[in-house]
């Protein structure tokens, strides 16, 4: 029965990219926007979403669902976006900040660790730093749907152009042998991770993991935050690189010092953060 989910979860998937993928950039965006906005914003996990905003925000039922309508309209676009990511970070991306890269343009086999959320096109980060020839390997989730996973895979890599490493122990222990090499990670980290450590965000305990601070650490290397922005809208994006945080704090203060980073980012756009998520505890 889960097969047949799948293969049908995946049929329905293939096709969307496969029109996102004839379409311009910016009407693939367009079309991902309305019908997340007219479609998925229906889907009953949107009252999850709503529930998070509320208790985060403190929001009245208006602008509660205009937040909640934003997210899907940003979640249709992230998903129209992903057959044309090349041409994104090429020539839709601005890339602010790069003095805080320091020396990494210019040093090969140099590691460094890029955080960021789940924001915006949040894709768009780890290729965007291409523009100052600096390439970051990707840490990601893979969906549950193994037809999906593949498809997506192929499309955030840039069929092949970026390695990936799945959330795991498996893809951990790879992400320290890249270290090792001197590659670079990029590594999104405002998901729950169950054996952290508790972190206040927006006010409530978090669970968190430590492991990119503590692998920041462990290898001398710079750990630097990256915000992605969605502009006005479109397909349009600025990357910001933000200064590295200071490596000498107790990994206490770092975790809190990066939620809180992430925290005025989403309070800045909360309409293109991914409230579905089960981020805090119960």
């Amino acid at each position: 029965m889960k097969t047949a989910r799948y293969l049908l979860e995946a049929a329905v998937v293939y096709t969307l990219m496969a029109i996102f993928k004839i379409l311009p950039a910016e009407r693939a965006s367009a079309l991902g926007g309305w019908i997340g906005r007219n479609v998925a914003y229906h889907f009953s996990v949107t009252r999850k979403a709503k529930r998070h905003i509320e208790k985060s925000l403190h929001t009245d039922k208006t602008e509660t669902d205009r937040i909640a309508k934003g997210m899907w309209d940003n979640l249709g676009r992230l998903f129209a976006e992903y057959p044309h990511l090349p041409e994104l970070y090429l020539n839709k991306s601005e890339l602010v900040g790069v003095e805080n890269l320091g020396d990494l343009p210019t040093t090969p086999n140099a590691p460094a660790i890029f955080f960021s959320a789940h924001l915006a096109n949040w894709e768009i980060a780890a290729p965007s730093m291409r523009q100052q020839n600096v390439d970051g390997d990707l840490i990601y989730r893979p969906p549950n749907n193994p037809y999906v996973k593949k498809l997506l895979d192929q499309c955030r890599s840039m069929d092949g152009t970026l390695r990936t490493y799945p959330k795991s122990h498996q893809g951990m222990r790879q992400v320290t042998r890249a270290l090792k090499d001197g590659r670079r990670i990029g590594i999104l980290i405002d998901q729950k991770y169950n054996t952290g450590v508790e972190v206040p965000f927006f006010g409530q305990p978090a669970m968190t993991s430590l492991a990119f601070i503590q692998l920041a650490k462990r290898f001398k290397c710079p750990l630097i935050p990256v915000q992605v922005e969605r502009l006005d809208n479109t397909a349009k994006f600025r990357v910001t690189i933000h200064k590295p945080m200071d490596l000498s704090k107790d990994d206490n203060t770092l975790i809190t010092e990066a939620h809180d980073l992430l925290e005025s980012w989403i309070k800045a756009a909360p309409e293109h953060w991914l409230w579905l998520h089960r981020r805090w505890k119960a």
